[in-house]
């Protein structure tokens, strides 16, 4: 039962406290979002990839239910390839295609297809926004509980890096929600509700995975993968935008103090 209370706790801090911390910044002027989201999304890049390198992979290699190496590797290409396909089927890409960006999406800026988004397109937007946040945010509580299941320490260090992540997610989110129109009170209040799929998924994984701890391995491998992927191919980009060497170095400063964080956390812990 203590156990549940964890992942119950931690998958809200993962969901609905990044969801408070992102509507936060709405209260900023567009200028300091500007400047804060890219530092933000920075940071998240480290984050999730040292819990990727330095808790998931290395405790699915330690765990009781040990597998060997060729099936390690073997788990993490088929997440990285299954994470491509999701995304080219449309079913998360809108959770991630804006983090890069320097700033906060407006009514006209440019898609990765060098079009141009418009009116109508951000109308529909929302309703996609919603149900794509809601897959992923269930996606992310499994992840959660597999975590807690193998170790609570490494729980926590998932959370935290999915919370890092979440807070730049959900505020651009935010904004094409705004640009769909719906009302700042209406905005928040279908976000709190998305966000609450991590909390569905956390106790469906906590309850599903318990008496199957033997697949615990290939679960962290695929939150491994899906870190690394989203990390990787969809937040990494977007800082190729900046080309200024002062720049350049500001984001590698900040990818290693993610990097650093999850290490102090994950040490600490333990």
């Amino acid at each position: 039962m203590e156990l549940l209370i964890w992942i119950i706790v931690f998958s809200l801090v993962g969901g609905l406290l990044s969801v408070v911390v992102a509507s936060s910044f709405l209260l900023l002027p567009e200028k300091h979002r500007s400047l804060t989201v890219p530092h933000l999304v920075s940071f998240a890049i480290g984050a999730m990839l040292g819990a990727s390198f330095l808790g998931l992979i290395p405790h699915a290699i330690e765990h009781e239910y040990a597998i060997d190496a060729h099936a390690i590797g073997f788990t993490l290409l088929l997440g990285l390839l299954s994470f491509f396909a999701l995304e080219k089927m449309v079913l998360w890409r809108h959770c991630h295609s804006h983090h890069g960006h320097e700033h906060i999406p407006e009514l006209d800026r440019p898609d990765h297809h060098g079009g141009h988004h418009h009116d109508h397109k951000h109308k529909s937007a929302g309703p996609l926004i919603l149900i794509g946040d809601t897959i992923h945010n269930f996606v992310d509580g499994i992840l959660i509980a597999a975590a807690f299941l193998t170790d609570v320490h490494l729980g926590i260090v998932t959370a935290l890096a999915i919370a890092t992540h979440e807070i730049p997610q959900e505020l651009g989110d935010f904004v094409i929600l705004l640009h769909s129109g719906f009302s700042r009170k209406k905005a928040l209040y279908y976000n709190i509700l998305s966000s609450l799929g991590t909390l569905a998924g956390a106790l469906l994984g906590y309850f599903a995975l318990s008496d199957m701890q033997q697949i615990l391995p290939y679960v962290l491998l695929v939150a491994a993968s899906s870190f690394i992927y989203v990390a990787v191919a969809d937040l990494i980009p977007g800082l190729h935008d900046k080309v200024k060497p002062s720049e350049s170095l500001q984001q590698i400063s900040l990818i290693a103090m993610g990097v650093i964080f999850i290490y102090i956390a994950h040490s600490t812990l333990h």
